[in-house]
């Protein structure tokens, strides 16, 4: 996680904030050819893939899961982690394929997903839409620089994938203040990333080296929310299936580390992530956290889904 100066971080803001309660994109054939679309692709380093704006009921697995996309030399990049966002690659995060351009065509040959093709429309200055001829959707990508790209945003926006990626969440530290309570036992937590994404599991176990050992011993639903006022506070909901809920105020320490201060005890917990997921795409982690669920790890789309309008060319 990368700080940004928050004057910076305000332009970004705005819009990412202003992306999420628009229900639909008004699409226009702006494409005035002035330039390549290699030169249209280039002329931001890096592409913020706005799931809220999605068009159509389809999916493309590698779109789904991005926070950016970047297009350099031939080489496509994405951050499809929070974990080390912003340093991570310079920046562009990792490799995950390679792309050629011709006319307003854009092929992509993704390292695991294998080959893909979109139409591309310039929608404005620095929006562009990324049409799937094969699922009939379209993603909207809007384009910033490095330097005026807030990472902290997107970082604390999406704080509940998070928490997704390591495999387990160890408690390493308790505070000797805060009155004695039934998670003074738990020791490790995993939220998990597949199923309803929003499942979790805690265990008693002690000092497990190998998070896939741990005995997993209660499960329930977990919720984020926002504290208003604020970007970096949160609170964190745990609602056990058989038990009563555990609300906590939730911190960030660093990439790798999570501060829980128990409301009803006045208790503070760190916990330190321990096998760290790198999301390739999602059927290659998904397999890592939870072997039984069947729904991958993705970006989930807050608002409704809606026909998509732009006309499929090529089947003609």
């Amino acid at each position: 996680m990368k700080t940004v100066k928050l004057l910076l971080g305000f332009v970004l803001s705005a819009t990412l904030l202003t992306s999420c309660v628009v229900d639909e994109v008004i699409i226009t054939d702006n494409n005035p050819q002035t330039i390549s679309l290699n030169q249209l692709l280039n002329s931001y380093e890096l592409w913020y893939v706005d799931v809220n704006a999605t068009q159509g009921f389809g999916e493309v697995p590698f779109m789904q899961i991005a926070f950016t996309l970047s297009f350099r030399n031939g080489t496509l990049y994405a951050n499809n982690n929070l974990v080390g966002i912003g340093s991570q690659g310079s920046g562009f995060g990792i490799p995950i394929g390679n792309y050629n351009t011709y006319d307003m065509i854009l092929d992509v040959n993704h390292d695991l997903d294998g080959y893909d093709s979109f139409d591309v429309y310039q929608i404005d200055n620095n929006t562009i839409e990324l049409y799937n001829p094969f699922t009939d959707t379209s993603y909207f990508l809007d384009g910033y620089q490095r330097s005026n790209f807030d990472y902290d945003f997107v970082f604390y926006d999406n704080i509940h994938y998070f928490l997704q990626e390591y495999e387990a969440w160890e408690k390493t530290y308790t505070s000797e203040f805060g009155a004695l309570n039934e998670f003074d036992n738990e020791n490790y937590l995993q939220f998990l990333s597949a199923g309803n994404d929003s499942e979790f599991r805690s265990s008693q176990d002690a000092n497990v080296s190998n998070p896939n050992n741990i005995f997993w011993d209660y499960t329930g639903v977990y919720n984020v929310n926002d504290v208003p006022g604020t970007l970096y506070d949160k609170t964190l909901t745990l609602d056990y299936d058989f038990f009563s809920n555990e609300f906590f105020n939730l911190s960030v320490i660093d990439d790798g580390t999570i501060e829980l201060l128990h409301a009803d005890s006045g208790t503070v917990y760190e916990f330190k992530g321990r096998g760290y997921i790198e999301f390739l795409r999602t059927e290659n982690a998904q397999g890592r956290m939870v072997q039984e669920a069947n729904t991958p790890k993705k970006r989930k789309q807050k608002t409704v889904k809606k026909d998509n309008p732009r006309e499929n060319t090529r089947s003609k």
